[in-house]
């Protein structure tokens, strides 16, 4: 018999605030992070982005690392979060974990800052996304396992999956997993030439929807084993019941019209948590806000459902598309709605689109009773990640 998979920590830090409570008190007030760009040094001043409002030398002050060095705001995302979720376990004395990382861009924009300049002379590279895993380790605790995933925008899910399929394996009692992403100039230009970005506050699933916000943010969840949690007498916050993989490579950057590989992902998860399709009380949707994606991720949710259809929303009209670290930022926010019995809803939607699911709106969070809740990231390539969780009991 599997054990079962449970959350003990987590830590979160995006667009709507530094820690898991301004996080859940911005998404239950419909507060939204989407702003003017301030911190990115980017003349496309026309497209908002979900910053996190504190420069790089404020995050640093914050978090007591020494002055002189080169930081990267991915690492100082992912350590602030990191020192949150092992905080919250009480781990942060703990020696042997495991940290698994995703991230995409990693310290891009600390190579951006210098180019065309070469690494100041004593500096250690931090550009690669294997160097900020280890500067986020390296800032926070006594690690020896570290490992890092780079899948676009399922990396930080993938995270989860790995730990969750480390624990279960009997590998280990204890992983820590998500990821962490900072905004760069590469993300900004990059998806500016895809031409998929809104000029305003996205709107996930709405007729009017005309591309997505970039954000920036990293969360990290403590897995645990039940028995080590009992063990340890740690408040144990939620259940990782389920997860799932898939990857339909249709495309380079876009969703195929029938929703195949989320499809896949969805169903999987559902298997996995043994579980019926009307067992899940709320879907927080990878939702950009793209004309594609919304429209084929509507159809893999109606495959999966069919007329039994969950209360359905996306919250990156509140902290803009975190990429790589969306997985795990949203898998917090799940987590906050079953503790706290909410349904995140998208108080920017007005205009229904037949193609489309119509998510959770309005002026007000609504109250629900849940027990599992699905949360889905899906990637560049077709590599799309779906987990459930479940409400400890």
């Amino acid at each position: 018999m599997r054990p079962k998979v449970v959350i003990t920590g987590m830590g979160v830090v995006s667009a709507l605030g530094l820690g898991v409570e301004a996080n859940g008190f911005a998404l239950m007030q419909g507060i939204s992070g989407i702003r003017e760009v301030r911190y990115l040094p980017t003349g496309h001043r026309e497209f908002p982005v979900g910053e996190v409002q504190l420069s790089n030398d404020e995050l640093r002050r914050m978090l007591q690392l020494p002055d002189g060095q080169l930081y990267s705001r991915t690492h100082l995302f992912g350590a602030a979060a990191l020192r949150e979720a092992l905080s919250m376990a009480n781990l942060l004395e703990h020696k042997g974990l495991v940290l698994i990382s995703g991230t995409t861009v990693g310290g891009m924009d600390v190579t951006e800052s210098l180019f065309p300049n070469p690494l100041p002379e004593g500096h250690p590279d931090v550009h690669d996304c294997g160097a900020s895993t280890n500067d986020i380790a390296d800032s926070c605790g006594d690690f020896d396992y570290i490992s890092t995933i780079s899948t676009a925008c399922s990396s930080a899910m993938n995270a989860l999956i790995m730990g969750k399929l480390m624990i279960e394996s009997g590998e280990r009692d204890i992983v820590v997993a998500g990821g962490a992403e900072a905004l760069s100039l590469f993300h900004l230009n990059g998806f500016k030439s895809l031409m998929i970005l809104d000029r305003e506050r996205c709107r996930p699933f709405d007729q009017t929807r005309a591309g997505l916000n970039l954000g920036e943010g990293a969360a990290y969840l403590v897995l645990e084993s039940e028995e080590s949690a009992r063990k340890r007498g740690a408040q144990i916050f939620g259940v990782l019941s389920g997860c799932g993989n898939a990857c339909d490579a249709f495309h380079q950057t876009a969703s195929s019209e029938d929703g195949e590989g989320s499809y896949l992902a969805m169903t999987q998860t559902i298997a996995d948590a043994e579980l019926s399709p009307s067992d899940i009380g709320y879907v927080n949707a990878h939702g950009t806000g793209t004309p594609n994606n919304d429209a084929s991720e509507s159809a893999a949710l109606r495959r999966v459902f069919g007329e039994q259809l969950p209360p359905v929303s996306s919250t990156k009209s509140y902290t803009g598309h975190t990429t790589s670290a969306s997985g795990s930022i949203e898998a917090v926010f799940c987590l906050l709605a079953l503790k706290n019995g909410f349904l995140p809803y998208q108080s920017e939607f007005q205009n229904p689109d037949e193609q489309c699911i119509t998510p959770v709106s309005g002026k007000k969070a609504p109250q629900a009773d849940l027990r599992h809740v699905m949360c889905n990231a899906f990637g560049f390539g077709g590599n799309d990640s779906s987990i459930i969780l479940s409400r400890y009991e």
